[in-house]
């Protein structure tokens, strides 16, 4: 279930930090290296930060050296939108939360096997939601 994703910049602004207002609302990045998640390895599945919907699994994250968390698929592609960003001077595809619209990264197709792509996601746009042990 998400928290409800229809709020006004005033409640994005009350609920988030002002760096995860930066990265998720702003379309900002973390510096690289920073990220909580990066050298992060425990398992489970990261969530939109803005509204809770499932993203990326850690079966799915990698080391790509790039110093911001990086996967290779998305829990499910329905979950996430991509659009072409020609910010900066060059052409990129920029990954959002499809709830809620909240800017996530970018996706390259310089990744791991077996899709080869390479979802280079911010931290402040994440939650961790770590897997329950069977018992």
């Amino acid at each position: 279930m998400t928290d409800n994703p229809k709020k006004t910049d005033a409640e994005w602004r009350e609920q988030l930090t002002p760096e995860q207002y930066r990265v998720t609302r702003e379309k900002g990045t973390e510096p690289a290296f920073t990220g909580e998640y990066n050298d992060f390895k425990e398992q489970g599945t990261f969530i939109c930060l803005c509204c809770g919907k499932e993203l990326f699994d850690s079966d799915a994250k990698y080391d790509s050296g790039s110093g911001w968390p990086s996967f290779s698929t998305p829990v499910d592609e329905r979950n996430i939108d991509k659009t072409a960003d020609t910010s900066l001077g060059m052409v990129r595809t920029e990954v959002t939360c499809r709830e809620c619209s909240a800017h996530l990264g970018h996706v390259f197709d310089d990744g791991a096997q077996p899709a080869e792509l390479r979802y280079c996601i911010n931290s402040a746009a994440l939650r961790f939601k770590p897997k329950k042990n069977p018992r």
